[in-house]
Parts: C-alpha cells; sequence; structure tokens
C-alpha cells in the first residue's frame, strides 16, 4: 500500500504511546526449536527438514509475550511458514509494519521488532536478509501475511504486521488468501475442534524464481496445515496456487508435506494422520467443499452483477467519448508520426549536405596539404643536387687544366731530359765500349791460340798411334 505521511504520523504515535510495541527474537543455533514460541506446534515439537542455513528462526513477540513463530528464508527474502494458535479474532486493527534487525543484524542491542525508518544507519546491513518496504512500494503486490491478522485478537493481530511475516501478492491474490483461510478455519476447523486453544495452525508458501525487484520471492504455492490435538486428533492441508485465484485443494498433511522440501515433517507424528476418525475427517472436508463452492457461486454471481451493471453504464456513457478519444488519440498519433517523418527527412538532409561538405573540405584539405608538402620537401633536394652538380664541374673543369697544363709542360721538359742526358751516356758508354772491344780481341787471341794447341795435339796423337801399329817392338834396352 502507498505509503503517506498520514500514516507515518500514526506510526510514530503508536510507538509513542505503547512503549512496548511489538517485541521480536530471532532464536540462536544453540537453543532448542523456537525457544518461548515452542507453544505454537503440538507437543512443542517444530517442523522438521527445513536445516539450510538461510533458515532464520524467529520468535515473534509483542508486549515481551511470544505470539506466533516464524521460519524465515533471508535466501528468498519471505517467511517460509509462520505457526499460530486460533484465537477469538478482534477488529482488524490499522497496519503499522515492521522489521526484525537481528535478521540481517544478529550482534545489535536491539530485541525489539521496530519500524524501519527508526533504525536506518543504525543496524548494519539493514534489508540484506529481510525484505523491506521499499521493496513493495510500486511493485503491484502487497504484504500478503501468512499469519493472517483476521484469525487473531487485538495484542496477537499487533505482532503479526511484520515484514517477516509477509509475502509478495497481488491485491486480489491477499483477498482471496485471507478470505477464504479465515472461512476454513472459522467455519470448517474450529467447530471440529472440541479444545479451540489446541488447534494449531502453520500457514505457509513455497518460493518461487520470480522475484520483486530482484530480491524478494514470489510465493508460487500458499498453505496451510491444521492440528487438532484434542482428544480426538486430527489433520488437514490446504493449498491455493498463486495463478488461479479461486484455487483451493484441500489434501493430507503427508501429501501437503510431499509438496515442500525432502524430509519435511510438520506435525509431530503426522498429528494422528493415520488413526483419525474418517467420519470426523469428511465433515471437515463437506464443510471446506461447501465453503469453496459457496464463495465460488457468490464471488461468480457478484462479479457477474457488477460487472454487467458497470459494463452497461460504461457502454451507455463512455461509448461516444471513447470514439472521440479513439478519434483524437489516431489523428494526433498521425501528426505526430508526421511531424517526426518530416524532421528526419529535414535532419537526415542537413545532415547530409553538412557530412558531404565536412568529407569534401577534408578532402581538398588533405590534397593542399599534401601537395605543399612535396613541394617544401622537393626545395631542399634540388637546391643540394643544384649545389652539388656545380661543385662536381667546378673540380671537372680543375682537372682538364691540371691534366692540359700537365701534357703541354710534359713535351719540352722530356726533350730537354734527353737532351741533357745524351752527352753523360755517350761518354758513360765508351769504357764499356773499350772494355768489350779488349774483350773481343782478347778472346779472339785466345781462342788461335786454343786451336792451334789443339790441332798440334791431334797430329801427336795420329802420329804415335801410327808408330804404335807399324813400327816393331823392341827390348827394354832399345
Amino acid at each position: 500500500r502507498e505509503w503517506t505521511m498520514e500514516t507515518s504520523i500514526v506510526i510514530l504515535l503508536c510507538i509513542s504511546v505503547f512503549p512496548g510495541f511489538s517485541l521480536g527474537r530471532v532464536v540462536g543455533e544453540d537453543e532448542t526449536g523456537f525457544a518461548e514460541c515452542n507453544m505454537f506446534f503440538p507437543g512443542q515439537v517444530p517442523p522438521e527438514g527445513f536445516t539450510e542455513p538461510f533458515h532464520v528462526k524467529i520468535c515473534q513477540q509483542y508486549n515481551k509475550e511470544p505470539r506466533f513463530a516464524t521460519l524465515y528464508s533471508t535466501k528468498d527474502k519471505i517467511p517460509l511458514y509462520s505457526a499460530f494458535k486460533y484465537s477469538k479474532p478482534a477488529q482488524t486493527k490499522e497496519e503499522n509494519w515492521l522489521v526484525e534487525p537481528q535478521v540481517d543484524d544478529p550482534e545489535n542491542d536491539l530485541r525489539e521488532m521496530v519500524h524501519e525508518g527508526d533504525i536506518v544507519g543504525t543496524v548494519a546491513n539493514l534489508g540484506a536478509n529481510q525484505a523491506l518496504t521499499s521493496d513493495y512500494v510500486g511493485s503491484g503486490y502487497e504484504r500478503g501475511l501468512l499469519n493472517p491478522s483476521s484469525l487473531n485478537e487485538e495484542d496477537f493481530q499487533m505482532a503479526t504486521y511484520t515484514l517477516t511475516n509477509a509475502v509478495p501478492l497481488s491485491p486480489s491474490l491477499s483477498k482471496s488468501w485471507h478470505r477464504d483461510i479465515g472461512t476454513v478455519v472459522e467455519r470448517a476447523l474450529v467447530p471440529h475442534c472440541s479444545k479451540k486453544d489446541h488447534l494449531y495452525l502453520l500457514a505457509g508458501a513455497i518460493p518461487s524464481s520470480v522475484r520483486v525487484k530482484g530480491k524478494v520471492s514470489v510465493p508460487e504455492t500458499l498453505w496451510l496445515a491444521a492440528c487438532c490435538d484434542a482428544p480426538e486428533r486430527w489433520s488437514l492441508g490446504l493449498v491455493k496456487k498463486t495463478n488461479d485465484e479461486n484455487s483451493l485443494e484441500d489434501l493430507t498433511v503427508g501429501e501437503l508435506e510431499k509438496q515442500l522440501l525432502a524430509g519435511v515433517h510438520l506435525f509431530k507424528g503426522n498429528c494422528g494422520e493415520d488413526n483419525q476418525s474418517q467420519e470426523k475427517i469428511e465433515a471437515i472436508l463437506q464443510a471446506v467443499s461447501q465453503i469453496r463452492s459457496g464463495e465460488q457461486v457468490a464471488s461468480d454471481n457478484e462479479e457477474a452483477k457488477d460487472s454487467g451493471l458497470v459494463r452497461k453504464v460504461a457502454s451507455i456513457i463512455a461509448t461516444p467519448f471513447i470514439k472521440l478519444l479513439e478519434l483524437l488519440i489516431y489523428v494526433f498519433v498521425e501528426l505526430v508520426k508526421f511531424v517526426f517523418y518530416f524532421l528526419w527527412l529535414v535532419v537526415k538532409r542537413i545532415c547530409g549536405m553538412v557530412l558531404d561538405g565536412v568529407y569534401s573540405f577534408c578532402h581538398g584539405m588533405v590534397s593542399y596539404l599534401k601537395a605543399i608538402s612535396m613541394v617544401l620537401i622537393s626545395i631542399p633536394y634540388d637546391a643540394g643536387r643544384v649545389i652539388i652538380n656545380i661543385f662536381l664541374g667546378f673540380l671537372q673543369i680543375v682537372q682538364d687544366v691540371f691534366t692540359l697544363t700537365y701534357r703541354i709542360l710534359l713535351i719540352p721538359v722530356g726533350f730537354v731530359l734527353h737532351l741533357a742526358a745524351f752527352p753523360y751516356h755517350s761518354i758513360c758508354a765508351i769504357p764499356s765500349v773499350l772494355k768489350d772491344v779488349a774483350s773481343g780481341i782478347g778472346g779472339t787471341f785466345s781462342l788461335v791460340i786454343d786451336a792451334t794447341a789443339t790441332l798440334l795435339h791431334g797430329f801427336y796423337y795420329l802420329a804415335g798411334h801410327i808408330v804404335k801399329r807399324f813400327v816393331p817392338k823392341g827390348s827394354s834396352d832399345d
């Protein structure tokens, strides 16, 4: 519901007038069950099988008295069930929503369920493990109570308006759930339990993957388990699917447990389910069936009557206005479409022209800069090349002058040198010539002598040979 300044003022007045406004306590792991709130379970034994680490046990209190027990899921930010007893209903009080500080900050000193605005900034991680009012505002969901305030007396009603007892429900589903549960409990269950203070109720929700604002899980199923722990024991389960507001299925507690977590047992010994009186159960189921069918017919008739009357009145009064409104909307839409289309064409043409101009300007600027850069770069290159060519030409001229001068000067210098060297070479050659002449004469004379000696030796040898051959040998004395 919308949060108003008047609501805030009323809550502040309630807190001021009632100093002990709604106490609650998160039960620690070292305590058995729900501590003081075990009284809301048959035989003071809470349900078994809810063992996840994010399951938090809360003993809901008001004026330092336990009012009901809640098992809260900090993962899904909704209660998995609330356990309470039927008490004489009182007139419904104004809603004053509270939060449980210890769910988010177990180390804080607050032991009271207080209004969210009173602890902002004083409780660490507020909203980390539980839903807050801001999670419901503007979401289209109401804070639907698992333990309905309509089944509680005045002091108990005040304690039910805590966000740890609420799940996200659509307004129509919340109304249907509270109406069905209230009617079934008061007309079908209470009359068949001889001791009304022994009628134990568990109202719970099965979380789904759908989450409000990505945080608070929207339940896919709502359920109620009842146990009459009077001398004649019996139990019953009811299930309502959230996608069908008019659904209300009755089943045994054992069948209900199969739809919950594996290993869950809601009541100690199933509240005598195996030994309960079939006549009692049939009577209860018949009452439930009558309530269900009666409410369905009444609801259908009322809705049909109201809808038919509304349609007739609306069709008579609203038809001309609707037609006129449709015409105006059509004209407005077409006009808006035309304006937007015209603006789009204008913007498109202007943008095209601007882009073309910018492209042409950029292209010309780039070409101009490129040409200027090439010219600027070529100037020192050409100047250097001209200077080098001039220097090389000058060197070539100098070389040619030196070469020509050398060749001109070479002719007289060589002639003079040869002419000056002629007497030297001539005079120096005379001794050599004379030496050669003397050597030639000496050699000739020596050759004549050698030839004469050789000839005489030949004749001597020949004469000696002839003598030895033809002259007879004589004695040694001869």
